[in-house]
């Protein structure tokens, strides 16, 4: 009985999360070949069929040497029974509609040159028109002619689109993953640290090139250069946008090298080592090299192609993301807190606050991250508006893990969309889960509460953000879910394990060498204290 209940639940949610959308699919065929073109339509007007099995076949005609304003010119025995296709322009689509009924045409295709926009019509004009009506793009038809010639076959449907989409369980595992090794990764290289190891993953802190944060005035005077580069990048996008590009493509390669090096050593790949003239190379690192820097030339080189470039920048930004977990280290709780609540405030305020300052009413946070002249689709309320021609690629930011929305496939035939997740969404909550990950060592916890409790607390984090925005229709600030979740869960356990006050002072690392003990006894186990029944 109570599966049976959660089935229900679960179906009338998936029902409740289905939208009908204005952007919909033009299945044409010719018997051996098929292919899917963008349509726009007005479902509340001319609706469409939901499944490409429901919908009907119809011969389709061209008469895009006509305007079909009126019937003169057109031979009605051509297009009985049959979609048409016409061009757009010289009188309403209403009136085109009513013209192409008069003729016992089928379907009214619009091929337009012009953004494709929602059809509408007077109110007088809407219950007169019964037949299917959508526009497309000019381009398309012309390209349909050429595969298929004359003898094309159509079918108009309109999937409705889901709310709740594979992309989020996608990126939640994308995230997840990154904070889980990241943080792992941190541990591991702390304890070969505390154990004397050098090179490969675990090399010493002299060598590793890692940063330690340990004074709240250079956490407030990090927060506050982060500011000042956002409203630098709202201001000069256009040009400080490819800075960036070119500092995330030698970061990013730099970081990737750094994640295949430690995976290489964890199997114990041999580096191939030889000596020119008293100079020792590595072959394994020379190629590893090579790789990790052409997959950040090919990211850079084609980074605005949407259909798959995608999968580079996740690549990338994953291992941009692991790389700063590892290198970037918070000496102890103190400064975790000052950090993630200024960085908290720092979001809600350029996400929230913003918006009344700026000229259109957009965030800055918004602005940066999409870019300020993003061509793609537009909607307001239930209208939209789809390019109809090749749009010049608009920069953006390579400052968020994007993956495609597996439901919308409507809307991706006419503009990609994508679900996004911000570097700083893992990037910040990681830097805790790090220091988790490392505090673990440093007591000897056999069972890692501190690293395991942390990336619980993500995980519900992230968890909630979704559920947010899924039930506002908006996008969220995640560290407004993430901070409190990850800081009071840290803190809580803590208190029950009654270790606050060396949670809390961590270590400092410019007064501590590389031998220094672990915090607590050499040996200790995770029952050694009684707090620890917590």
């Amino acid at each position: 009985m109570e599966r049976a209940v959660k089935i229900v639940l679960f179906s009338v949610i998936f029902l409740a999360s289905q939208i009908n959308c204005q952007e919909a699919i033009l299945h044409i065929s010719d018997g051996n070949t098929e292919k899917d073109y963008c349509i726009v339509h007005n479902h509340s007007w001319t609706p469409l069929s939901q499944t490409l099995d429901a919908a009907l076949l119809y011969p389709l005609v061209n008469l895009t040497s006509t305007l079909l304003c009126n019937t003169s010119g057109v031979n009605p025995d051509l297009v009985n029974g049959k979609a048409v296709v016409v061009m757009r322009g010289d009188c309403v689509f209403s009136q085109k509609a009513l013209v192409a009924q008069s003729l016992n045409v089928t379907a009214l295709l619009i091929a337009s040159n012009k953004p494709l926009i929602t059809p509408s019509a007077n109110d007088s004009q809407y219950a007169k028109v019964h037949i299917p009506l959508a526009l497309m793009r000019y381009r398309d038809f012309l390209e349909a002619q050429q595969v298929f010639g004359d003898g094309m076959q159509a079918k108009l449907y309109a999937p409705p689109y889901s709310k709740i989409d594979a992309s989020i369980a996608v990126m939640l595992l994308i995230a997840i993953f990154t904070i889980t090794l990241g943080g792992y990764w941190s541990g591991t290289c702390e304890r070969d640290r505390l154990n004397g190891v050098s090179g490969g993953g675990g090399e010493s802190k002299a060598d590793s090139g890692e940063l330690f944060l340990y004074s709240p005035l250079k956490v407030v005077f990090f927060v506050a250069l982060m500011c000042g580069m956002l409203v630098l990048m709202y201001f000069f996008y256009s040009v400080l946008v490819y800075v960036i590009i070119v500092i995330f493509c030698l970061a990013s390669a730099s970081a990737l090298f750094s994640c295949f090096d430690a995976v290489l050593d964890l199997i114990g790949c041999p580096t191939g080592s030889f000596s020119i003239r008293n100079h020792n190379f590595s072959v394994r690192s020379m190629i590893l090299a090579a790789v990790c820097i052409s997959i950040a030339v090919v990211w850079g080189v084609y980074r605005n192609e949407d259909r798959w470039i995608w999968i580079l920048q996740d690549l990338l930004g994953i291992a941009f993301c692991l790389n700063f977990m590892k290198t970037i280290s918070l000496s102890n709780f103190k400064i975790c807190v000052i950090l993630l609540s200024l960085l908290l405030l720092y979001d809600v305020f350029f996400v929230f606050i913003t918006p009344f300052f700026t000229k259109n009413g957009v965030s800055i946070m918004v602005q940066v991250a999409l870019g300020p002249d993003a061509s793609g689709e537009k909607a307001q309320g239930n209208m939209v508006e789809v390019p109809a021609e090749p749009q010049a690629p608009s920069e953006k930011l390579p400052v968020v893990m994007r993956v495609p929305r597996f439901s919308a496939w409507a809307q991706n035939l006419c503009v990609m969309q994508f679900s996004i997740l911000g570097y700083g969404d893992i990037i910040v909550p990681g830097l805790l889960v790090a220091y988790c990950s490392r505090f673990d060592v440093w007591i000897n916890s056999s069972r890692k509460v501190y690293f395991v409790s942390c990336c619980i607390a993500y995980l519900l984090g992230m968890i909630l953000t979704f559920a947010v925005m899924l039930l506002s229709g908006m996008g969220q600030p995640a560290l407004l879910y993430l901070v409190p979740f990850t800081l009071i869960t840290c803190a809580v356990v803590a208190a029950c394990r009654g270790e606050m006050r060396q949670f809390w002072a961590g270590t400092t690392y410019e007064v501590l060498d590389s031998s220094r003990e672990p915090l607590l006894p050499e040996g200790r186990t995770d029952c050694g204290i009684e707090g620890e029944r917590c």
